[in-house]
């Protein structure tokens, strides 16, 4: 028998990248409410209860109240909100994280969906930390760039529709100047760094698509290593994974520039050793899509690994 599928939430942003994935696959019954019973708390219980997986596209507090509503019913969560990325009893769903990660997630009950930009700033730190080329206490930036889907609806609306009063006409702008970015924690449990990083994130005038630049000083790094040192800690770790690659430092070095649109509508990652060697510093730089491996995508990615597929 097929395995249940419910998405709870599966009219915003990301339900709907992951319902568009999964409408046409037969090896799972993709599970959906009727959409006049979408606000009726019972019927919402009933298919949280009698679905094998729920996928939550939800904001933090609804998503909790999931977890809850399906207490006792054995019901598996991937969960794609901020609710549940530093807990403890829940599975961190980057496969490529770790060694044996994909099998931690495959056995979960329990998965937390990163965050898009925690997607590509742990894709980049936590290898070189791993490794011991990192001390943990470095100090840390992060800048990074998204396409206003990653805002939501209401993101959507503000930057496509110039006649709201609340619309966006920028082409370009930074936020979270507080520092207190939502995806900072995560970044830190997940990569094991012990300063807190700073963050600066920014939205363009684009739907889809992300970069996420993390600049180092090697002579502040353990032994002062080179690009290709550098370069060759992250091969290492990602060798062999088919959905995140590390560009050669030959073709990187040819690049005069990096569209952030480039993988969008794939779910793939890349990342970029970036600089001159021999100049003492490093821009690495991960390319994805922020509804893709940034959300949607990993979501489905951590969906076949906990059916076996």
């Amino acid at each position: 028998m097929a395995p249940k599928i419910f998405i709870d939430g599966e009219h915003g942003t990301t339900g709907l990248q992951i319902v568009e994935r999964l409408q046409n696959r037969s090896d799972i019954e993709l599970m959906s409410m009727p959409p006049e019973k979408r606000r009726d708390a019972d019927v919402r219980t009933q298919f949280l209860r009698e679905a094998d997986i729920a996928i939550l596209c939800l904001p933090d507090d609804a998503a909790r109240e999931s977890v809850k509503l399906a207490e006792g019913a054995g019901t598996r969560f991937i969960d794609a909100s901020t609710a549940h990325r530093t807990h403890p009893d829940w599975t961190f769903g980057f496969a490529e994280l770790a060694d044996g990660q994909a099998a931690k997630i495959a056995a979960a009950q329990y998965v937390s969906n990163p965050g898009c930009y925690s997607t590509g700033s742990i894709a980049l730190i936590a290898p070189l930390v791993a490794c011991g080329l990192l001390p943990a206490d470095y100090p840390v930036t992060i800048n990074a760039v998204s396409g206003y889907t990653g805002g939501g609806k209401q993101m959507i609306a503000q930057m496509e529709d110039a006649t709201r009063e609340d619309a966006i006409t920028a082409p370009y702008f930074a936020y979270a100047l507080t520092l207190a970015h939502k995806h900072v924690p995560e970044i830190m449990r997940h990569t094991g760094i012990t300063r807190r990083p700073v963050f600066t994130p920014a939205v363009g005038r684009f739907a889809q698509g992300m970069l996420v630049n993390l600049p180092l000083h090697l002579d502040l790094m353990t032994g002062a290593p080179s690009m290709g040192d550098v370069h060759a800690a992250l091969s290492q770790h990602y060798r062999g994974s088919e959905i995140v690659s590390v560009v050669p430092l030959a073709e990187s070095a040819g690049l005069a520039r990096l569209d952030p649109e480039e993988l969008k509508g794939t779910d793939r990652m890349k990342l970029y050793v970036c600089g001159t060697e021999g100049a003492g510093q490093v821009n690495l730089v991960a390319s994805l899509d922020n509804l893709g491996k940034g959300a949607s995508g990993a979501a489905v990615q951590n969906l076949n690994l906990m059916i076996g597929g």
